[in-house]
């Protein structure tokens, strides 16, 4: 077993039981105690986990499933992605983080000539099988509840990379930044910035002004952010102020018209 799945794999069952001890985690990882000792002062190095004498408790904050995550906010979350879908122009390079929001993207993306790097199966699955697009996933510890290539070899894949485009969907956005809701996720993400001329954010309106565990960057490194008409108003003076260029994806009206 490679380190980050290994670690990954003790993170998933600290997290499911609230407490394991050491020679528990050893059995559920097939290693010896020394390793895993290794593993948890990493993972309470990164604030998702407190060592204990006997063995691991956790402290982090947990990831909703992504099942459950694609049901909130739909409509909002479709209208941010075709919004930023029109963003896109044929021949680009694009990379795209996993979420729920920047996977509605990847199904606008059937029929444009795209270079597309991305470190999430189901954004894979999605683009596949479309023949203009030229797929290139990112590897390394799939985390379970995501299906998000994390870690050392996502991180080391895309030092090696240079895109057009980020899009990326956060757990929360304050006038301190980004924030998402785990902290092993934040790394690679940080990588993913390093390697893009432009940084797109999708986010619907419940993500304001609420934070997460993990601050990710802070508002100045985002070029753009795609949001639905429910953003608070002063968001709009918060996003010159930072330079960031604040698109309204707006709700349709009746008559087919964007109500403004």
């Amino acid at each position: 077993m490679l380190v980050d799945q290994r670690r990954g794999s003790i993170l998933q069952l600290v997290e499911v039981k609230g407490f394991v001890p050491l020679q528990e985690l050893a059995d559920h990882v097939q290693a010896s105690e020394s390793t895993v000792r290794r593993d948890l002062e990493y993972l309470d190095g990164i604030g998702q986990i407190r060592r204990t004498r006997g063995g691991a408790a956790f402290i982090g904050e947990s990831i909703t499933p992504f099942d459950e995550r694609s049901i909130s906010a739909r409509k909002e979350k479709e209208r941010i992605a075709a919004v930023a879908a029109d963003l896109i122009q044929p021949g680009e390079a694009i990379l795209l983080d996993g979420g729920t929001t920047t996977l509605e993207l990847a199904r606008r993306l059937a029929g444009k000539a795209l270079q597309v790097v991305t470190n999430s199966l189901p954004i894979a699955n999605v683009l596949a099988s479309q023949p203009a697009i030229e797929l290139l996933m990112v590897g390394g510890y799939v985390y379970p509840k995501t299906g998000v290539a994390l870690g050392p070899v996502a991180e080391a894949a895309l030092e090696a990379m240079h895109v057009r485009r980020l899009f990326m969907s956060v757990g929360g956005i304050t006038e301190a930044g980004l924030f998402n809701s785990n902290s092993l996720l934040v790394a690679t993400e940080r990588r993913m910035i390093a390697a893009a001329d432009e940084f797109i954010v999708l986010s619907d309106s419940s993500k304001f002004g609420r934070s997460a565990l993990a601050h990710l960057c802070g508002l100045d490194e985002v070029d753009r952010i795609v949001v639905d008409a429910g953003v608070p108003d002063e968001w709009r003076d918060i996003a010159a102020r930072h330079q960031v260029e604040l698109v309204i994806a707006e709700t349709p009206s009746s008559n087919g018209v964007p109500n403004g």
